[in-house]
Formats: C-alpha cells, sequence, structure tokens
C-alpha cells in the first residue's frame, strides 16, 4: 500500500481539496483508497458527506483509545474508506503529552488494515503538531500542494526541515514524492517566478542526501476553478458534482502523473492546457517549427471592382430658424457732476440743515422770554428762551487744498437751556459744501 500524506502548515493552499479529489480519481481507476482525516475542522469528511454525532467514533478515539481503525471507518463511496474527524482531535496533543510513543499511535493503528487498501491519503492540519508527526511517521512519502505565491514558498523551507527531523529520528522511509500547483495561474508574472524558484531549488537537491533529492514539480497543474469550490458545499466530490470541469480534468490527470501505471486511462491532454516547465509553454515539435517557417505562397487577390451606387438625393427639411428675442435696452448711466476746482481765493459756501433735536421731548419753538407766559395748566417748568442775539462761533471748515484752513463765522441758536445745566446743544448741524 502506497502511503501519502498531503501536507503543508499554510492553509488554504488546497491540501482538503486535492486529498478529497484525488482519492476519487484512483477509485474512479480502480483503486482501493483509504483517506485519513486529521484535520480538527473536519472539511475532508464533510467533503464526502459525512458528519458525525456524538455516539460515533472518530480518528480521535483511534489515537487516544486504542480503537481499531476498521471499526471506524465509514464507506461513503464505493472503493473509498474514511477515518472520520471531530473537534475533539484539537484535544489530542493535550491528552498524549505524556504517552509514550505517541509519534507512531497512527502507523500501529493503520498497519493492521494496510492489506485491503491500495493506496492511502492523509490530509494533514496546517500545523507542524502531533497530528502532522502522526502523518508523517505513517506515510511513505509527501505530497505538497502549494499556491504560487511568496508565504507558500517561505513556509516550504520550514515543512522541508520537519520532514527532515522525522527523517533522520522516526521514519527513514520518508520522501517528499514532489509539490503540485494549486490555484496555478500561469500567465501572471509572480506565478512565473515563484515556478522559477521551485524548479532551481529541486534541481540543486539533486544527488544529495536530503528527503526532496528526487522531488519533482508536477506538471499537472489545478487551475483556478469554481465548481472545485462548489462540489464541497454540497458534499460531494469533483467527479459527482461536475465531471467535465476543469477540475475534474485537472486531478484525473494528477493522479495518472501520480500513478504512472493509469495514463493509459486518462484522456491526452489539450492544448489549451499547457504544462509547468518553469512557467513557460512546452517547446513546438519540429514538424510545427517547419510549418511556421515555411514561405507560404501569396496569391495575388484580384481586386473586385465596386459597383458604383447612386445615392439618392434626400431633400433636407426645411428646419424654421429660431427668432432671436431683441435686446434688452440699455439703461442710462447718470452722469456725475463734475467736481468745481477748488480756489484759494473763492469763500466757501455753508449749508446750514434743520436736524431734529436728540432728546425725545416735544420740540418747542424759541420765542421770546417776555411772550413766554406759563399758564395754570403748564407744567412748573420754565420755557426755553432764545437769545435775541446770539454770539457768533467760529468752525473752522477745510477749504482747498488739505493744507489750507479758513475760519468762517457761523450762526448757531441755542435750542435748549436749563437751570442745571450751562452747555449749549447746536440746534443746526454745520456742514461744509465743496
Amino acid at each position: 500500500m502506497r502511503r501519502i500524506a498531503v501536507i503543508n502548515q499554510k492553509g488554504g493552499v488546497g491540501k482538503t481539496t486535492t486529498t478529497a479529489n484525488l482519492g476519487a480519481a484512483l477509485a474512479r481507476a480502480g483503486k482501493r483508497v483509504l483517506l485519513v482525516d486529521l484535520d480538527p475542522q473536519a472539511h475532508l469528511s464533510l467533503h464526502y458527506g459525512v458528519e458525525l454525532t456524538d455516539d460515533q467514533p472518530s480518528v480521535y478515539d483511534v489515537l487516544t483509545s486504542s480503537m481499531p481503525a476498521s471499526e471506524v471507518m465509514q464507506a461513503p463511496r464505493e472503493r473509498v474508506r474514511l477515518l472520520p474527524a471531530d473537534i475533539d482531535l484539537a484535544g489530542v496533543e493535550a491528552e498524549l503529552v505524556s504517552v509514550m510513543g505517541r509519534e507512531v499511535i497512527l502507523r500501529e493503528a493503520v498497519d493492521k488494515v494496510a492489506d485491503d487498501f491500495d493506496v492511502m491519503l492523509i490530509d494533514c492540519p496546517p500545523s507542524l503538531g502531533v497530528l502532522t508527526i502522526n502523518a508523517l511517521v505513517a506515510a511513505s512519502e509527501v505530497l505538497i500542494p502549494l499556491q504560487a505565491q511568496f508565504f507558500a514558498l517561505q513556509g516550504l523551507g520550514k515543512l522541508l526541515n520537519t520532514v527532515t527531523l522525522v527523517r533522520q529520528r522516526i521514519n527513514p522511509a520518508i520522501r517528499v514524492e514532489g509539490i503540485m500547483l494549486c490555484m496555478h495561474e500561469p500567465l501572471t508574472k509572480l506565478a512565473g517566478e515563484v515556478v522559477d524558484d521551485l524548479s532551481s531549488f529541486l534541481e540543486g537537491a539533486r544527488g544529495s542526501d536530503v528527503p526532496w533529492a528526487n522531488a519533482r514539480l508536477f506538471s499537472t497543474f489545478i487551475r483556478r476553478n469554481i465548481k472545485l469550490a462548489e462540489a464541497c458545499s454540497f458534499g460531494q466530490t469533483i467527479f459527482d458534482y461536475a465531471p467535465r470541469s476543469n477540475g475534474a480534468t485537472d486531478y484525473m490527470r494528477l493522479a495518472a502523473e501520480v500513478f504512472t501505471e493509469l495514463a493509459a486511462q486518462v484522456p491526452a491532454e489539450p492544448a489549451s492546457q499547457p504544462r509547468v516547465t518553469n512557467n513557460r509553454f512546452p517547446p513546438p515539435e519540429p514538424a510545427e517549427i517547419a510549418n511556421a517557417e515555411a514561405p507560404k505562397s501569396a496569391a495575388p487577390k484580384a481586386a473586385a471592382p465596386k459597383a458604383a451606387v447612386p445615392k439618392a438625393a434626400v431633400p433636407k427639411a426645411a428646419v424654421p430658424k429660431a427668432k432671436r428675442k431683441p435686446p434688452r435696452p440699455k439703461r442710462a448711466k447718470p452722469k456725475a457732476e463734475p467736481k468745481p476746482k477748488a480756489n484759494a481765493d473763492s469763500k466757501p459756501r455753508v449749508a446750514v440743515t434743520q436736524v431734529a433735536p436728540a432728546t425725545s421731548e416735544p420740540v418747542v419753538p424759541a420765542v421770546p422770554c417776555e411772550a413766554a407766559a406759563p399758564s395754570e395748566a403748564a407744567p412748573a417748568r420754565e420755557a426755553p428762551c432764545v437769545a435775541s442775539d446770539p454770539a457768533p462761533v467760529a468752525v473752522v471748515a477745510p477749504v482747498g487744498p488739505p493744507e489750507t484752513f479758513q475760519e468762517t463765522p457761523v450762526d448757531v441758536s441755542v435750542d435748549d437751556r436749563t437751570d442745571n445745566a450751562s452747555s449749549v446743544r447746536h440746534e443746526d448741524a454745520v456742514t461744509t459744501a465743496p
């Protein structure tokens, strides 16, 4: 029985999808397949439509209670047996911390049923803990799904170091079978650089004493296909959900590349899917090159005279012109009166305007003191008096240029006079006209 561990400590690179569909492809080719789900998420079990209840045993019981694997197996498909998983696997490492030989428990369990199967595929968790070590000890080959990205390539070195330690101390028969590309986009520049690095790395390990000395980069890559994502949601493999999709074709060719004896059962590779050769398309065949280099006879094409089709004169429709609105009359701007020029010899003109008194009391006309006789109904307050001969007050007004001033006498009348105040309020405001 060939024992293959599908492993990569990085998540989301296609480990579960590869285990489920590669196992289904081998079963369709007539192989007896044993699938082992070591991921606590139990995605491989769900991919085949197996969802355990609380009273059903799982691979957790095989590792912790020494339950025989034959009592835990389920048969989701013809020629396919499954050791299902559940969330209890997350606590295996804590329960086996004090158990001697905990790394070889899975190997001892599958050795008892090895004669009943042709191949065993182990879906490993995205970690390098006790479950992954059990898978590396129980397997003899390692298949590494990889996405052509920087982080997936960076984690490859740590994974290979773990495989080397397991080979040195526990399982000297372990070796890396190859690296397969999942969700591959060969036309991107990044994918080409990653493929070039992988090819040079594997070529540099040839002839050395490392587990990946004979590893290969599989020429069949898994193209990005939405049918692969849809199939697991229905609890089916890609061959049950969409047997004619690109995903089904890719995994069938991958099975033929891993098991060379299945190559006769796989149809020929179409020209639409290039092989992985440093992210370059395979070189053309010599016959194709000869056909491409052969000069083509340039046959002169006869110029067919075009028949002159007279164009019918289409009368143009008379489009009435839009009437333009009459322009609005322009408003005449008032002309500013010219300012008279200031003359130093001319006398300034003084304009006197009547201004309302500042107080809120009614304005009493100014009369001589002799005529203002108080009445009985009038208040005791005396009426304001106006001097008959007011003294002239000199007001300075600017005339002419800013530096020239002239004193001009202006008559000012007294509007109100009180007994307690001797101030005189100006009745008229004086403004100087230019």
